[in-house]
């Protein structure tokens, strides 16, 4: 029981070094692809939209939504957990294929309240850059 409790506060309390406000939900602004494979440079993808939850706990919550070309939007969610170590950042999640980890850095700007997020693509080089904008105050602000 014990071992339960300190397991339980580990994964509640947020990473050491990220400030309060990094905790919170997101909307997505951007997002360019860099495709190593095909010598062209980097594609933004338009029609972007959607949300991306990041908790304390270290759960998270994304809905994403991508326009591709006239098919209209996809819509991809996905729910797991994350950590951060410095800049990286790690999504744990489980899809229709099974578990999967998505690895990558971010870098967030408390005056502006942005994160970008970089996941790492394959081939090795190749990446997804997202740019998000909090939706709320930080905590103690109004809007």
């Amino acid at each position: 029981m014990k071992n339960k409790i300190l397991l339980t506060t580990l994964f509640t309390l947020p990473a050491p070094g990220l400030p309060v406000a990094f905790y919170t939900t997101y909307s997505y602004t951007a997002y360019t692809v860099v495709d190593l494979t095909t010598g062209e440079p980097p594609t933004s993808v338009p029609g972007v939209g959607g949300t991306l939850a990041l908790r304390a706990d270290g759960t998270y919550d994304k809905r994403l939504s991508l326009l591709m070309g006239d098919s209209g939007p996809r819509f991809f969610t996905q729910h797991g957990r994350f950590t951060t170590k410095g800049d990286s950042i790690i999504f744990r999640f489980t899809d229709l294929k099974g578990p999967d980890v998505q690895r990558g850095t971010f870098r967030y700007v408390a005056a502006t309240r942005r994160l970008t997020i970089t996941i790492d693509g394959y081939p090795k080089g190749n990446k997804g850059v997202y740019e998000l904008l909090a939706t709320s105050s930080p905590p103690g602000r109004k809007k």
